[in-house]
């Protein structure tokens, strides 16, 4: 027979493990997320801090594109990414879905023609702007070391920076914020 001092051991018990764990799990967020920043700070070392360096050229679609002057009316994320990149086939959908009611446009870093490219985006049924950078010319302007790298510009200043993997929720806050 359980006592009713057995049972609210066992329920102390089982609160005292679950505070535990919650209190772990916030130290591993917490420590995961520096970890993160520390590393985006180094990737990003050699990108513009503030002013951004021009660009003003065609997409792969033939529309016309200005980033400074985009960027005034509100932000723009400029996403540079490759298509033999693994880790931007999963930054990718979210850049996709944010295109729906953002301003985005990417650069696509040595991933071939404009023909390939556009055969690329239609196979992956991506919808956002792309203006390719077939040697790497624009992404080196940048300062890019790192694929994707993302960077969020708001009039005509660059607002943040994140490379490497990230989530459409952090994409979204970083625009909301700018």
């Amino acid at each position: 027979m359980i006592t009713k001092k057995t049972q609210s051991k066992k329920a102390n018990n089982v609160a005292t493990k679950l505070w535990r764990w919650t209190k772990e799990t916030i130290k591993l967020v917490l420590i995961l997320s520096l970890f993160s920043i520390a590393i985006d700070f180094w990737r990003s070392k050699d990108m513009p801090s503030e002013t951004i360096p021009t660009l003003a050229t065609n997409t792969i679609d033939q529309q016309w594109v200005d980033i400074e002057k985009m960027s005034y009316d509100k932000p723009v994320l400029l996403y540079f990414w490759a298509t033999w990149c693994s880790v931007c086939n999963l930054v990718s959908p979210s850049i996709n879905w944010l295109a729906d009611d953002h301003q985005v446009i990417s650069i696509a870093i040595t991933s071939g023609d404009d023909r390939r490219l556009s055969q690329f985006m239609k196979y992956k049924k991506y919808d956002f702007p792309v203006i390719n950078d077939p040697t790497g010319k624009i992404s080196r302007k940048w300062g890019v070391t790192a694929t994707p790298s993302i960077v969020i510009v708001k009039e005509g200043h660059i607002s943040s920076i994140t490379t490497g993997a990230t989530t459409p929720m952090g994409l979204w806050l970083r625009l909301f914020f700018a």
